[in-house]
């Protein structure tokens, strides 16, 4: 045991330090990629305005969680714009610093930057409407996911949402030694999410990306 809890350590700690090195831009948080930027906001938008309201079953605007949130891209052209205020996660204190500027005016309704990995993250209970994790669980191990995930559904206001938008494996898990993550398929990601005692509502794979990089899917989890 003593060697798995090891393993876990170096896999955490060599993500850490691979995104102490990355630049607090767009284009660092998305690897290269911030072209596809508005492409993935516009589908995280229209798959999250189909669940936004008042009434049952509807899932209200008061507070959102940016989860790996990083300069608070997500934050800033997705959840401000729909949410009375949000809170951000992420591992990497530079990337919350940078984000009070990069967010703008717009940066006085966060309420919380919270600096810490997911894996030890705890939402307060019952404070959120909608948890947006994205391009992020890569980087928790199945049980720390099925963990984290159970705490984000106790994290839910009535009517609340868990979104997981992000990369999916062809078959089986892929491991990225670079920045010490995974890409996992469907049929695990789904297994994961029923341990946690959450059901998948809703799932899409986002369009119009890049053919050289993974498909990307979002759930929707209540």
């Amino acid at each position: 045991m003593e060697d798995v809890n090891e393993d876990k350590k170096a896999f955490y700690t060599k993500a850490e330090h691979y995104w102490k090195d990355i630049p607090p831009t767009v284009d660092g948080m998305l690897g290269g990629y911030g072209s596809i930027s508005s492409i993935d906001i516009n589908g995280s938008k229209k798959f999250l305005q189909k669940f936004l309201g008042e009434g049952k079953l509807k899932t209200g605007t008061g507070c959102a969680l940016d989860c790996g949130a990083g300069i608070g891209r997500i934050t800033k052209r997705l959840l401000l714009p729909l949410f009375h205020t949000v809170d951000m996660v992420d591992v990497t204190q530079e990337f919350l610093d940078k984000a009070k500027t990069y967010l703008g005016e717009e940066g006085k309704r966060v309420d919380n930057y919270f600096c810490c990995g997911l894996q030890d993250f705890e939402p307060q209970p019952g404070r959120y409407d909608v948890i947006w994790i994205q391009w992020v669980i890569g980087h928790l191990t199945d049980n720390h996911l099925v963990d984290f995930l159970r705490r984000c559904r106790g994290g839910l206001r009535p009517g609340g949402l868990v979104v997981v938008k992000d990369n999916v494996a062809y078959e089986g898990v892929v491991p990225d030694e670079v920045d010490s993550s995974v890409c996992r398929d469907l049929p695990l990601l789904r297994k994961l999410v029923a341990q946690a005692g959450l059901s998948i509502v809703h799932e899409e794979q986002q369009l119009n990306f890049p053919e050289e990089i993974y498909q990307v899917h979002t759930l929707a989890l209540r």
